[in-house]
């Protein structure tokens, strides 16, 4: 377990149970409390999927450039290549990062079908099998951070037993993106031993995206991530060695998060600078999208 607070954000992250470390990158809690009544807002960066549980009060939340809406109680977010906006004045939430070996094992969906998406998970039956989760984790009877912990592991290592087998090639394609030294569309099919049409229908109902958009999102968020953990250095100090010269990563900055890197460099982020600490130091990785399912 690690944490960090920045202003009146406190973001605490969990390992899950060693059972359910392919499928979910961590559990954490959210908590909000503005001291002067006012929004705290920041701008997300892509991720792989989340199920996010209200006890009261909600965000106001949009991806990309969708008009901000309140969110429900049980926030069901498929994977983003978009930035998502957030926006809450208090609020206690319970988050769980489903890695793509994870939809595939607990959401019977394409993943394509929820890309950049926020749903309603009591409303849509796709996540009825999480129906019941909020109300497990509070109870009524305790908000004792270790017994939230307890429930959602019991509960997901349920729902583990009555899934479907792995899908060992989504599990494979997974390690091999997430390795830096990866540059091509046609190395990850080779690496696979597949087809380009093939790798394209794993990539969009595993994964969410064709795999070109795939490798381009991790290609800017090694950058972004080695920004945020050290925010001393400069954008040029922070590239990914696969980036030609700053412009391509300035492009790619814009496509991602719509706005450029200095306009973003300009904004406070309370949500990412409490998250991107944390993160690194209970799973390993600075973001959702870097975490190597491999490495427990």
């Amino acid at each position: 377990m690690s944490s960090l607070t920045q202003s009146d954000v406190k973001i605490r992250f969990f390992a899950p149970a060693d059972e359910l470390k392919p499928y979910v990158s961590t559990l954490y809690l959210t908590e909000v409390d503005s001291s002067n009544g006012q929004p705290i807002a920041d701008h997300l960066h892509p991720e792989w999927a989340n199920l996010r549980f209200l006890q009261d009060e909600t965000p106001l939340a949009a991806i990309g450039d969708q008009k901000p809406e309140i969110m429900p109680q049980f926030i069901a977010v498929g994977p983003t290549s978009r930035s998502s906006y957030f926006s809450a004045v208090k609020m206690r939430s319970w988050g769980i990062g489903l890695l793509p070996l994870g939809w595939v094992k607990f959401v019977n969906a394409s993943a394509e079908d929820y890309a950049d998406r926020t749903v309603d998970g009591d409303k849509d039956p796709v996540f009825a099998s999480f129906k019941n989760l909020r109300g497990i984790i509070f109870d009524g009877k305790t908000n004792s951070t270790a017994d939230e912990v307890g429930r959602i592991n019991t509960i997901l290592l349920k729902l583990l037993k009555q899934a479907p087998a792995d899908n060992d090639l989504a599990q494979r394609a997974h390690s091999i993106l997430v390795d830096p030294e990866l540059a091509t569309v046609q190395e990850m099919a080779e690496r696979l031993n597949i087809i380009g049409r093939s790798l394209d229908r794993l990539s969009r109902k595993a994964f969410g995206f064709p795999p070109k958009l795939l490798l381009r999102r991790q290609r800017f968020l090694r950058s972004l991530a080695e920004n945020m953990l050290n925010p001393e250095q400069n954008w040029i100090s922070s590239l990914d060695p696969q980036y030609y010269d700053q412009a391509h990563f300035g492009r790619d900055f814009r496509r991602f998060m719509g706005m450029s890197a200095s306009e973003y460099k300009a904004l406070p982020h309370p949500f990412l600078n409490a998250a991107v600490h944390g993160r690194m130091a209970a799973a390993g990785a600075g973001m959702q999208v870097l975490h190597n399912p491999t490495v427990k």
